[in-house]
């Protein structure tokens, strides 16, 4: 690995040999940008949301091992604004030494993305780059990851340390990979390590791949080509949310898509532990179809659903309809492929998880909620008698 001196301080470039939760990576003038999808299927992304959401680093880590006590990140961050709403907090980074949370920072400077949802015309204004600064960290041979912001683009520049560095080991650990909606992509979490997708990792014990792509799981064929060529011991999808409140199919295009995306996946992976996982609870959607908009009322940012609940009969979706459809298909096919399997979203988050920790923008859960979905998806998927237990 090429390092030079600066100051007492080993600078290393970032190379993908130290990214971890990345299906690619892009090089770019600041230096190399994650990616959660390949390159052949970014091209075929139909709109920017989803070019945005796979950017944006949800999952990714930096893993490395070193003596050093000391460690600096130079990255350019691009946040992401809207139009009208208040201007989003700066992204985390989240620094683990043999997996327990050390030290918590972030970047100044960095781009500004700013969308008008009204129009779609998006704003940017650029920045400089900046440094995540950690210090006082034990004087020991140990493991580091440092858990990258899971809402804002994030270029890794160079990674600077007082003693050398070497890409961590392999744990042995199994690998899980998840693809989901913004729930899964952290949209509400505080920091990347307290997404409900990595604080059930860690509950399990599991290497997390995090396909959590805000507004982005509408069972997209090349998603489903990239999970199948994904090495995986673990395999869970979380559909449902966003094909509703985009509105994107009705009855007859949804229940072929889902039998389409799992026959996908089965190609590459035809024994792994394939776990269905239906919609949370969120009221605004159990019964009324989408498109779903925005609502800055009061300067807070809201959401509602518009669709005409008397459209169902004749295809229109809602979640109550797609948790019967998914609980049919994995029936169904379960017959023939006894490692597939169903956990009902309201068992992560029901009437009573809502009525104790309601939804703030009526579809997104906070911090508490992410740790509560995370708690019973533990629980039910990792469980000694759920389909991902040992």
């Amino acid at each position: 690995m090429s390092t030079s001196r600066d100051d007492e301080m080993i600078t290393t470039p970032v190379t993908a040999d130290l990214l971890r939760g990345a299906l690619d990576v892009e090089r770019t003038a600041h230096g190399l940008l994650p990616h959660r999808l390949p390159e052949w299927a970014r091209r075929q992304i139909p709109d920017d949301q989803l070019a945005q959401a796979e950017a944006q680093p949800s999952g990714v880590r930096l893993a490395f091992r070193t003596r050093a006590t000391r460690v600096e990140l130079d990255a350019l961050p691009t946040r992401r604004a809207y139009r009208g709403a208040p201007t989003p907090a700066d992204g985390a980074y989240d620094l683990l030494v043999d997996g327990v949370l050390a030290g918590r920072t972030g970047v100044p400077g960095g781009r500004v993305r700013t969308v008008d949802l009204a129009d779609g015309s998006v704003e940017v204004r650029e920045g400089a780059p900046g440094t995540a600064r950690f210090a006082g960290l034990p004087g020991r041979d140990k493991d580091v990851e440092i858990w990258l912001p899971h809402h804002e683009i994030t270029e890794l520049i160079a990674l600077r340390t007082d003693a050398p560095v070497e890409p961590a080991t392999d744990r042995g650990r199994r690998v899980w990979l998840h693809h989901g909606s913004s729930i899964s992509h952290g949209s509400d979490a505080a920091h990347p390590t307290e997404i409900w997708p990595a604080l059930a990792a860690a509950s399990g014990g599991v290497e997390l791949v995090n396909l959590g792509f805000g507004g982005g799981a509408l069972l997209d064929p090349f998603t489903a080509r990239a999970m199948r060529d994904t090495p995986a011991d673990l395999i869970s999808l979380k559909v449902g949310i966003n094909v509703v409140n985009t509105d994107a199919m009705r009855l007859r295009a949804f229940v072929p898509a889902v039998h389409g995306f799992l026959d996908t996946l089965r190609e590459g992976h035809p024994d792994t532990p394939l776990l269905v996982v239906s919609p949370i609870l969120c009221p605004v959607h159990e019964n009324t179809p989408g498109p779903l908009m925005p609502d800055f009322a009061d300067g807070a940012v809201r959401f509602k659903a518009t669709g005409d609940p008397a459209e169902v009969p004749a295809g229109r979706l809602t979640l109550t309809v797609v948790r019967d459809v998914l609980a049919r298909v994995v029936r169904e096919r379960s017959a023939d492929d006894p490692h597939l399997h169903l956990l009902d979203g309201l068992d992560l988050y029901g009437e009573d998880d809502h009525a104790e920790l309601p939804l703030p923008d009526a579809i997104h859960p906070s911090p508490a909620g992410h740790r509560r979905i995370a708690e019973n998806f533990t629980r039910l998927a990792f469980g000694a008698r759920g389909p991902f237990g040992r």
